[in-house]
């Protein structure tokens, strides 16, 4: 495949990629649609993985995947800008593929920290915390029942906090193929046809 016509998919896929895992950490703030106060919001959504890693980190390498793979100067190579341009997409997908890195990572700690939640007693902790992988919430869902506001927190905190992991994990396999494919078309050119 074109090393250009590479960066261009790659560069529309990450698009709603990145607008899903900005919904979805935004989302994290609201637990079923409530406004909680600052305090009783998980820890980690304040790390805005969601945001910056996957979101605005991941778009601004997907605009210039999309430059290298049109009909500007990536595309054709022209001379030392051809090359300066190539070689910007590269250093993007880099950070593209540091900030979906950086979402798995903090949402991996989320799911397996779980929420922060009010047991019964008025207070917010964190029941989950301290326990083993083997005793961990996500594999015993009867332990479930501990947390008793806000409602639904834990299978709500899961699945936004899977949905993150899975679209950082993503992004950042789709960012690394634009690093090879972009030194490959820094290195060797592109397969644009020269005009004539």
């Amino acid at each position: 495949m074109c090393t250009g016509k590479c960066s261009r998919c790659i560069g529309i896929t990450l698009f709603p990629l990145a607008t899903c895992a900005i919904v979805s950490n935004i989302l994290l703030y609201f637990p079923n649609g409530q406004v909680l106060q600052l305090s009783e919001i998980t820890d980690l959504v304040w790390f805005f993985h969601g945001i910056l890693g996957a979101g605005i980190l991941v778009i601004l390498p997907a605009f210039m995947m999309l430059g290298a793979g049109g009909a500007g100067c990536c595309a054709n190579r022209c001379g030392v800008s051809g090359y300066l341009c190539m070689l910007l997409s590269v250093v993007l997908a880099v950070l593209g593929f540091a900030g979906g890195a950086y979402c798995a990572v903090i949402s991996s700690l989320g799911l397996i920290g779980g929420p922060l939640c009010d047991t019964g007693d008025g207070e917010y902790l964190y029941p989950f915390r301290n326990d083993t992988l083997e005793d961990n919430y996500l594999f015993n869902q009867t332990t479930w029942s501990i947390c008793k506001e806000p409602e639904n927190i834990i299978l709500w905190n899961i699945v936004l906090f899977s949905i993150l992991l899975a679209i950082g994990v993503i992004e950042a396999i789709l960012c690394f193929i634009q690093v090879i494919s972009g030194l490959t078309g820094f290195i060797c050119g592109t397969c644009m046809r020269k005009r004539k």
